[in-house]
């Protein structure tokens, strides 16, 4: 949280933190849906969203209640060091953004469905920030999996942006990127369900107050 004083520019591959070569942490069930938290093998029929819209706690908290949504995670996307802890993520110097990875079932809840939802429920004009919450980490961003997904995301996001110059809000700064040019990078098992393990603790969920036009 917070990040006053921090970087304001993503780092180029070469200034970025090192990392490491393999993850230090493992993961096991995800303490509400009773899914596997690491879902590197989808199940048929299933697909991926991969957002980053703040901070991860409150973002996965309602991901995970959405109908039709298998599992959730939360990890670390768009940056260039390998298997980051949290805090060099929040240092600002490997790049990433704090993510949600969402496997669900396209026929109970469809993507377009879930890039509305992220729209309405965080502030997509705030470029490196959330709220109180400042830093490269808490940008807002999507990461595609499919180009039926790029195709949605960029639509919608003209969508949401014309609604918004109509009401003379600010523009999007969403980064759009394809998922396969980064690896995202499973956070550590205390981020993961963190408001189901501490249902008192912090909520960051900025908003235009603007819902998706119909």
């Amino acid at each position: 949280m917070f990040g006053f004083g921090k970087p304001s520019t993503l780092p180029t591959p070469d200034q970025a933190l090192p990392g490491r070569e393999q993850q230090m942490w493992t993961l096991g069930e995800h303490v509400v849906l009773h899914t596997p938290v690491v879902t590197d093998d989808v199940p048929d029929g299933h697909e991926v969203a991969i957002l980053g819209l703040g901070c991860f706690w409150g973002a996965e908290e309602i991901y995970w209640q959405v109908p039709g949504v298998w599992s959730t995670s939360v990890g670390y996307a768009g940056g260039s060091t390998p298997n980051p802890t949290y805090d060099e993520v929040c240092s600002g110097h490997t790049g990433h953004t704090e993510a949600v990875r969402v496997v669900f079932d396209p026929a109970k809840v469809s993507y377009a469905d879930l890039v509305k939802k992220f729209f309405e429920i965080h502030d997509p004009t705030q470029g490196m920030r959330q709220g109180n919450d400042v830093g490269t980490q808490y940008r807002s961003a999507i990461y595609w999996t499919t180009p039926e997904q790029e195709q949605t995301a960029r639509e919608l996001t003209k969508v949401y942006g014309d609604e918004l110059a109509r009401r003379g809000l600010g523009e999007i700064t969403t980064e759009i990127r394809p998922a396969s040019e980064t690896p995202y990078y499973y956070a550590e098992d205390a981020h993961q369900q963190y408001l189901a393990k501490n249902p008192f603790g912090y909520r960051c969920h900025a908003n235009t107050g603007v819902k998706f036009p119909a």
